[in-house]
């Protein structure tokens, strides 16, 4: 099977993720979409992070309803943090029988020439890319293995669902209701 692998805090997740995930399961070559939930990302800082176990829940809820959507705690067993080389290491000797994609949005790629062996990266797995608003320009435009796919351009951001939480404004249609429920009655972010 190839599978796409959607890395991500998740902090929440939101109806972005689950839009850019499903159009990668059922508008390329992919036929199966993993979160990957990462424990601690090695760019951020994780002050406002919710527990590692509470954001795989929420994950889980949210896609719960799709058969092609799945979430992975590969990096809960890892050290941390955890870089994107090692787990796609780790991930393809746990399941050799499928090949993997690192899915990313294109305002990641400016950066990635700073990821640990981004050219380890893109010759291992290579990238599929949905567009971000305010990406910057990057270099991978033409590499063969970079695969830009066609996705809403949306830009709901985890930072903003917190804020929202914090002053007691509104998530709904922003998070799945599993998802918005979950947060409700755990009282998150608050």
């Amino acid at each position: 099977m190839k599978i796409g692998l959607f890395f991500g805090s998740f902090n929440p997740i939101h109806i972005g993720h689950l839009i850019i995930a499903n159009t990668m399961a059922t508008g390329t070559d992919l036929e199966q979409v993993w979160f990957v939930v990462s424990p601690q990302n090695p760019f951020k800082k994780n002050s406002s992070l919710l527990h590692e176990f509470d954001r795989f829940d929420l994950v889980s809820r949210a896609v719960a309803d799709n058969a092609l959507l799945k979430v992975t705690d590969i990096e809960f067993h890892m050290p941390k943090p955890s870089f994107t080389i090692d787990t796609l290491i780790r991930i393809q000797e746990k399941y050799p029988q499928h090949e993997f994609k690192l899915i990313m949005g294109e305002d990641n790629l400016a950066q990635f020439p700073n990821w640990k062996n981004h050219d380890k990266i893109l010759e291992y797995v290579g990238l599929y890319v949905y567009p971000r608003p305010n990406s910057l320009p990057h270099k991978f435009k033409d590499h063969p293995a970079v695969k830009f796919v066609q996705a809403p351009l949306l830009d709901i951001s985890a930072t903003f669902l917190r804020a929202c939480l914090k002053s007691g404004k509104s998530i709904r249609y922003m998070v799945s209701e599993p998802v918005e429920e979950m947060i409700r009655i755990k009282k998150f972010y608050l």
